[in-house]
């Protein structure tokens, strides 16, 4: 394999993975950080992609491991941020996750020791109430993570009733899509649907008996999310590539946060014939991460490994 970035010269043994479970100062807090690094097993001079950079929380882990890392990622602000922290071994690349062979291929590199992906929306993007994500904070109706194509807003006022009810139930698994689609219709002859409050209502006035829990726009904002993004798309295509980019004995994690995205990862695993699972069922957080980092208790964790051509 060809390595474009130089490992750190005074690495020269890799610290105890324990050790590293707390993330360094670049990052945020990362989920089943521990878990990550026994998958991956990352070490001086290794090569790794982390196809869903974020708030580079894992990557600041693969680094302080010795290794080093082409972080990829279509969100501008993400970059922005792994960019100012110029830290050592990291290479950033803009793009979606599912193009890694093609990106990787234009830096040199042909082969990889291992490759993370942490599915779905990051916490930075959650917390950017400018964004669009949150059903909690009153913002424009976007929801793109690359900040390009069709938002949710441009889903929500111009897509047929029939078309909006099938995304909701496939991707927000929600019973009452067909009840909330006809509500947004409803809606939108009287105004534009053009803020995440204003969505979140409507959907509210499908549940006439919600009062308290779990709001009702929950699956609505998720499968609106993932169809602008085509999230699930993009993991079967990133699945596909990281088979082809690891290298023999290379491996692979993912961490999913809803049953779409874990049946997906499983079933690719399962029927993969490159890769030999390492988990034979999903890692979750221990209590006392989900404790301390709500978004956590969702998190689920399958890893796998390439197995040595014949």
């Amino acid at each position: 394999m060809t390595d474009k970035l130089s490992p750190d010269p005074d690495s020269t043994q890799s610290p105890a993975l324990s050790e590293l479970a707390s993330p360094p100062p670049l990052s945020h807090v990362p989920v089943l950080a521990a878990e990550v690094l026994e998958a991956l097993q990352p070490a001086p001079g290794k090569i790794f992609v982390d196809g869903t950079l974020g708030g580079a929380g894992h990557t600041g882990l693969l680094l302080a491991a010795g290794a080093s890392v082409y972080g990829i990622d279509q969100d501008p602000y993400a970059l922005e941020r792994a960019r100012a922290a110029q830290p050592e071994r990291l290479r950033v690349l803009q793009g979606n996750y599912r193009d890694m062979t093609a990106l990787l291929a234009a830096q040199g590199v042909t082969q990889v020791d291992g490759i993370l992906l942490d599915i779905g929306v990051s916490s930075f993007q959650l917390d950017d109430a400018g964004r669009g994500f949150s059903y909690h904070t009153e913002a424009p109706l976007d929801m793109r993570m690359s900040q390009a194509g069709e938002s949710a807003a441009d889903v929500v006022n111009t897509y047929e009733e029939e078309d909006l009810a099938a995304i909701i139930y496939e991707y927000g698994e929600d019973r009452l899509s067909r009840r909330i689609a006809r509500g947004i219709v409803w809606a939108r002859e009287q105004a534009p649907i053009e803020t995440t409050v204003q969505l979140a209502d409507i959907v509210k006035r499908a549940y006439p008996g919600f009062s308290k829990g779990i709001h009702p726009a929950r699956r609505t904002f998720q499968a609106l999310r993932i169809h602008v993004n085509d999230e699930l798309g993009a993991l079967r295509d990133g699945l596909e590539a990281a088979q082809t980019l690891l290298a023999p004995n290379g491996r692979l994690a993912v961490i999913s946060f809803h049953s779409l995205e874990d049946r997906i990862v499983k079933r690719f695993l399962l029927g993969s014939t490159s890769l030999h699972p390492l988990t034979k069922r999903p890692v979750v957080a221990a209590e006392s991460e989900q404790a301390t980092n709500p978004r956590a208790r969702s998190a689920k964790l399958r890893a796998a490994e390439k197995v040595e051509a014949a």
